[in-house]
């Protein structure tokens, strides 16, 4: 089958298209007929080389991708397989880290566990969309263990990762303030956010203004790090995605990390996000541009070139 390779670390021109051997799927594994792949930043971070040394143990070439929507072509024994049948429209989360590779592959094998069918309200190129960052949005807002009333901030508010956890919290009564540019405040709004603030530096302080004081919790998509600090109340939590490099906290701020490889089998995650897309809960799952798998290292410039609304898709 043919594959989205990376034969070496390097800019999107690296990228190649190869034939690929799939093995069949073994106890509680599908194999799934790819007809859409996201490509995501943790894309970016994976061919660059970024985080080259989480594939030191495997022999390259490498295929990216964590997010996948097609239809169930074969099933292992094991009752996690036995909820699909052959022809099932599904999506899943993938993790690239493995020999086996990710999810820019018309074929794929993955463990049913991080497999649901797709939501019924959705396009598979929609669902394409949903698994890796709304499990992401699940685990942020486990990991700040806000109640209802609390306040969080989120920064990178424009982003498809930001979306998610403003929808869910919203829904969980947590109050939401956001940065963005002017241009995209009401973009940001209608995901959540009850207040909007501008983005750049000095966006700590515009965030304590608008909430009053320090809020209980941020969610630092944008990676900007402990200069967030001033904006966080006394004993409150920085999450922040990918690993955290910045100063000790203060004050009793717990710093934590936020890794969707801690849900790559949530079943029950994934289910709770189809349910939620068949309410019409996630209205921004925008296909930012479709990409045959020759084009690929098109859709990584796309992301690299930043502020890109919802996601470019590799279709096979």
């Amino acid at each position: 089958m043919r594959a989205v390779v990376i034969p070496r670390f390097g800019p999107p021109d690296v990228l190649e298209v190869r034939e690929v051997d799939v093995r069949p799927p073994r106890e509680g594994e599908v194999r799934i007929a790819v007809r859409a792949a996201a490509v995501n930043p943790t894309d970016i971070a994976t061919r660059s080389g970024l985080v080259a040394a989480a594939y030191e143990q495997f022999d390259p070439p490498y295929i990216a991708g964590m997010d996948a929507a097609g239809v169930i072509e074969s099933a292992g024994p094991g009752s996690s397989s036995n909820r699909f049948a052959v022809g099932d429209e599904v999506m899943g989360i993938v993790m690239p880290r493995r020999q086996e590779g990710g999810a820019h592959s018309e074929l794929i094998v993955t463990p049913a566990a991080a497999v649901v069918h797709k939501p019924s309200a959705l396009t598979v190129e929609e669902a394409a969309m949903l698994p890796m960052n709304g499990l992401t949005a699940l685990e942020a807002l486990s990991i700040l263990d806000l109640q209802p009333g609390a306040t969080l901030a989120i920064t990178g508010g424009a982003g498809h990762l930001a979306a998610f956890v403003m929808t869910l919290a919203r829904r969980a009564g947590v109050r939401v303030i956001a940065d963005g540019r002017p241009e995209e405040a009401d973009t940001i709004r209608s995901h959540g956010a009850d207040e909007v603030v501008a983005r750049g530096p000095g966006v700590e302080q515009r965030i304590r203004a608008a909430a009053g004081g320090g809020v209980d919790g941020v969610l630092d998509t944008a990676l900007i790090g402990s200069s967030l600090y001033p904006c966080i109340a006394d004993g409150g939590v920085l999450a922040c995605v990918r690993t955290f490099t910045g100063a000790p906290p203060e004050r009793g701020i717990r710093v934590r990390e936020v890794w969707v490889r801690e849900r790559l089998s949530d079943t029950a995650g994934l289910e709770q996000l189809a349910a939620l897309a068949d309410q019409g809960v996630f209205g921004f799952l925008d296909v930012a541009g479709r990409f045959t798998p020759d084009e690929a290292a098109d859709a990584h410039r796309m992301i690299e070139a930043g502020g890109v609304r919802g996601r470019p898709l590799i279709i096979f």
